[in-house]
């Protein structure tokens, strides 16, 4: 395979430093969390959206607070609640007695990266008015589509469905999320390392006096996206990555398996991952470090099994322990 330009290299490598600086300038508000730090720059490498799911207090919400604040695009939070309505995350139209006509009131959808808080407190009604902006892009309003700005990533954050005043969301919305990361609570070490922080003054309200700055912008992530195009995927990968897919449609442990657009999804965050280390091919390894995260929401598990402590994430382990791996 020739080698490519050697502007073309150039501009890949800095754009890979931008992306990795971004972990550097995350780790100034966020204590532990690299697999979802890596996960979110995978998500925007991919144009994808992220769950982010974890109990109260783990900093889901910082943590996407300071990707924003570390790149250089526009970002808006919505709470979901209960009383909240579609038209409070697309917009509406709003009649000006003045004029005597309807104008567009954009909504807070309207952005690079949209914070959808607690997305799983408000009711699927509300909760399905973002799939139309996560699959299409765009928003219709009175029958009239209206696109949205280029880069935009949902960064939705639940707590387990367990929790009181939750619901559950949708398997199509489910299945619209790249990644779900979830956000565990952190070691002795980290917590040690967050309370001392705060002793010495930090406020997660104040990202700018904890010292986060842009590093990154939308021609990086241009650039990023182009070089991850260019990653090589091997027919051998390629069947790899059908192989564990088809896997989970035949696990009796499950009443849903991966879809092919789970499949297809795979395949983009094995690239990025691949892209992000250094390589311009996909190795199955690859494929395994992004098989969790990008597996684990869309398949159901068997009532049965679920009582008997099966997970989703040990499903999915215990195939990539059974399926044979292409040399």
């Amino acid at each position: 395979m020739s080698a490519p330009p050697p502007e073309t290299a150039e501009s890949s490598d800095r754009a890979r430093s931008s992306l990795e600086a971004l972990r550097t300038e995350i780790a100034k508000a966020v204590v532990g969390q690299d697999p979802a730090v890596t996960g979110l720059v995978v998500a925007l490498l991919c144009r994808g959206h992220v769950l982010l799911e974890g109990v109260p207090g783990v900093a889901k919400t910082l943590l996407v607070r300071a990707l924003a604040a570390s790149l250089e695009l526009d970002t808006k939070r919505v709470q979901f609640t209960p009383d909240l309505m579609p038209s409070d995350v697309t917009g509406s139209l709003v009649y000006d007695a003045r004029t005597a006509e309807f104008s567009f009131q954009q909504g807070p959808v309207f952005t690079n990266l949209l914070l959808a808080d607690e997305i799983n407190r408000t009711p699927p009604k509300t909760q399905s008015s973002l799939l139309e902006a996560m699959e299409e892009r765009q928003v219709t309003v009175d029958g009239t589509p209206r696109p949205l700005p280029d880069p935009f990533l949902v960064a939705a954050t639940q707590n387990p469905v367990e929790y009181e005043g939750t619901y559950p969301l949708p398997e199509a919305q489910l299945d619209r999320f790249l990644l779900k990361l979830t956000v565990p609570l952190p070691s002795r070490e980290d917590e040690i390392s967050v309370l001392t922080r705060h002793a010495d003054g930090f406020t997660p309200r104040d990202l700018q006096a904890a010292g986060v700055r842009p590093v990154a912008g939308p021609a990086d992530l241009e650039a990023a996206r182009a070089a991850v195009a260019k990653t090589t995927v091997s027919p051998e990968i390629a069947g790899y990555v059908v192989d564990i897919c088809r896997a989970t449609r035949e696990s009796p442990s499950l009443t849903l398996g991966v879809s092919p657009r789970g499949a297809t999804a795979l395949l983009s965050t094995a690239r990025a991952w691949a892209w992000l280390t250094g390589r311009d091919y996909v190795t199955p390894d690859d494929v395994k470090a992004l098989a969790l995260p990008t597996l684990r929401h869309r398949i159901q598990l068997r009532p049965e099994a679920e009582m008997e402590g099966v997970t989703a994430d040990s499903v999915i382990t215990a195939i990539l322990a059974h399926v044979p791996v292409p040399r």
